[in-house]
């Protein structure tokens, strides 16, 4: 019943503002008209290399505007990615304590499957492959400008790892000089600093930002079963969750150096070793990352880009089972944009990729390494669209790669968008996409478990079919996927190997639909909502094999008027898993709401002050309704979970800006 209702809101919603649209156009001009958070002008360029309308992108995107970011506030980019359709949060038990998964794909032990562009180039983990927790929990997120979300693959362009999504942050650039300070004070020890700095002489440019977020450490007790005694015991532990991350870019003429680095402390927990080990304690993440990126004019229908991009990821842990980490990735990459007709373009790319890492484990008196690899890969790609007949766009594109001692390969990628009238279009795409396996996959040698030469890159066929409308006020569309995974790498238990040995063992069927829409009443008032209703089976035929409700539904509502006040509530609205992640010991996760309000105060503004300097009281609720959130120990034993989320903290601060 609770299900009914959210689908007849959100369609609701679409369907009234749609008609109010149309009924505004044909009398006066609507309230917003001519704005930028137009939603029939607004521009993306993650889908295929090249700036186009949203509703011309070939594939099912979702935005995260400027205007939506300052609205509705966050103090993690985790925090406004869990608000995009279609996207949920989710954690495993060790090494990748923070995730998104998109379309419920949660397979995986890692977010392996989702690829993070900052500026359309890749940000990778390469030795489990796939872990972001550190940049989700750190990452600056005042110098953001807007996040482009693509749900589904994204090979074609971005290479491995684009399986089930692409998030493309997209930063702020220096269009004039100017300076930002914002501090957070929060319950029980919580705070949080933000600063951002733009600098532009001619042609030089510079950005630079940082952010350190402290959240109140979580005292809580987590029970597990001692395997010995067949008794549950109850061990108290103080969760930390604090990191700093800092953003740089340089920009002169055609040449751009922009940089990352972050960081996150929090906890880990193996609960299948809690008979023998204290397996739980701190975890450290650290990332840094680079990138060297020149343009170069050609003529006027021939651009070309050049791109050295550099990845450093470690990770450790404070107690057993003490491994260290510590892998880089290194990408050369070539790029030509060809635009010789106003109907046909072409992106056509090559590249080589270098990746290294090492993994080592304490022993008495020392450490052993269990994993010390590399690996050279390339790829060339091209991918091109054509207007056809003046209401249809062709899209068409491949990727061949070559990925170590794997064979040749090649994912393909085509559709069709069709506009039967003015801003509506219906959206046809077929893409697969591949995941190279990582190096640990390949080549671990842990008492425990052990890589194996002979896997292959897990493989994808995804086919999307939707129907969208952009107006000047209101976007909004539904959208039908469905994706079988091959190939898909597993840890084999079934005896066939001496030990646990990954393997090409996994074959899944995810099949769902999707709803978004956000509608401007008027410049002050705006709505959102979205849906996402999923089932996948395993090629044994069991069903729900991912720890990830199959409803999930979000909306939004905002305030912002021309005095300076915004007043923002948002709601994270997860339901049920499936009753084979009940837990033992320990909360079962459950439906949960995660609702964050979000209120700023302009002072200048309100007051109407003619000063140089902004002055801004905030307030940043976090988990307003105060719900503990435990989700599942995926990653072991189905029956336990861990702690994700302590309750409500708020959060009251100043933003000064020069």
């Amino acid at each position: 019943m609770k299900k009914g209702l959210l689908v007849f809101g959100v369609l609701g919603i679409l369907i009234l503002g749609i008609g109010f649209e149309l009924r505004a156009e044909s009398g006066a001009e609507t309230e917003v008209a001519n704005e930028e958070l137009l939603f029939m002008n607004l521009e993306v360029i993650t889908a295929s290399k090249f700036v186009e309308k949203l509703s011309d992108a070939p594939g099912v995107i979702s935005v995260v505007t400027k205007d939506e970011l300052e609205r509705f506030g966050g103090t993690t980019l985790k925090d406004v990615l869990e608000r995009v359709p279609s996207l949920i949060g989710s954690t495993v038990y060790m090494t990748d304590r923070s995730m998104i998964a998109v379309r419920g794909d949660q397979f995986k032990h890692s977010g392996n499957h989702v690829l993070l562009l900052i500026n359309g180039r890749p940000v990778r983990e390469v030795l489990e492959g796939g872990i972001k927790s550190e940049i989700y929990e750190s990452f600056p997120v005042n110098i953001i400008e807007k996040i482009e979300v693509i749900r589904g693959p994204g090979s074609v362009l971005y290479g491995s790892d684009a399986f089930s999504g692409v998030i493309n942050i997209i930063t702020e650039k220096a269009e004039k000089n100017g300076i930002a300070i914002t501090g957070l004070v929060g319950e029980a020890g919580a705070s949080g600093t933000m600063g951002e700095a733009k600098c532009r002489l001619g042609d030089l440019s510079i950005v630079a930002a940082g952010q350190y977020y402290e959240k109140s450490d979580w005292k809580t007790i987590y029970d597990y079963v001692d395997f010995i005694t067949d008794t549950v015991v109850g061990h108290k532990v103080d969760i930390p969750n604090k990191g700093p991350g800092a953003y740089l870019e340089v920009n002169y003429k055609n040449l751009r150096l922009m940089s990352t680095y972050n960081q996150w402390e929090n906890y880990f927990f193996l609960p299948d070793y809690m008979a023998y080990f204290q397996a739980l304690g701190y975890a450290y993440w650290k990332k840094g990352f680079a990138d060297l990126g020149y343009g170069l004019r050609v003529n006027e229908k021939w651009n070309m880009d050049f791109h050295l991009t550099y990845t450093r990821s470690t990770f450790e842990v404070s107690s057993w089972p003490d491994i260290e980490r510590d892998s880089y990735e290194l990408v050369a990459e070539w790029t030509n944009f060809f635009n010789p007709t106003d109907k046909f373009r072409m992106v056509l790319g090559g590249l080589c990729d270098y990746i290294k890492g090492k993994e080592l484990m304490k022993i008495p008196g020392g450490q052993m390494p269990i994993n010390d690899d590399d690996r050279t890969s390339f790829g060339f790609y091209t991918q091109a669209d054509y207007w056809f007949q003046q209401n249809t766009k062709l899209i068409g594109g491949f990727q061949v790669n070559k990925v170590g001692n794997i064979d040749l390969d090649i994912v393909p990628r085509a559709g069709l968008i069709w506009y039967p009238v003015s801003r509506i279009n219906v959206k046809a795409l077929y893409s697969q996409a591949f995941r190279a396996p990582t190096i640990n996959e390949i080549g671990l040698k842990h008492p425990a478990m052990q890589g194996n030469p002979n896997v292959t890159s897990e493989k994808v066929n995804t086919i999307d079919v939707g129907v969208n409308y952009h107006g000047e006020q209101i976007q909004g569309g539904v959208n039908y996927f469905f994706s079988r995974q091959t190939k898909v790498i597993f840890q084999d238990r079934s005896g066939k190997y001496a030990l646990p040995t990954y393997d090409n063992i996994g074959e899944i069927d995810l099949r769902g639909i999707e709803f978004e829409g956000k509608y401007y009443l008027n410049k002050s008032l705006l709505l959102m909502a979205s849906m996402l209703y999923q089932t996948n089976r395993d090629k044994e035929g069991n069903e729900n094999v991912t720890p990830t409700a199959n409803f999930g539904a979000k909306a939004g509502i905002s305030y912002k008027s021309e005095k300076g006040v915004t007043l923002s509530l948002f709601d994270v609205y997860q339901g049920d898993l499936d009753k084979k992640y009940d837990t033992q010991v320990n909360p079962s996760s459950g439906a949960y709401n995660l609702m964050n309000l979000h209120c700023r105060f302009n002072v200048n503004e309100f007051f109407d002050f003619k000063l140089s300097q902004d002055l801004s009281l905030l307030l940043q609720v976090d988990n307003l309704l105060d719900k503990e959130i435990w989700l599942p120990n995926w990653g072991l034993i189905i029956g336990n979970s861990i702690p994700v989320n302590q309750g409500r903290t708020m959060y009251f601060g100043v933003e000064v800006s020069l």
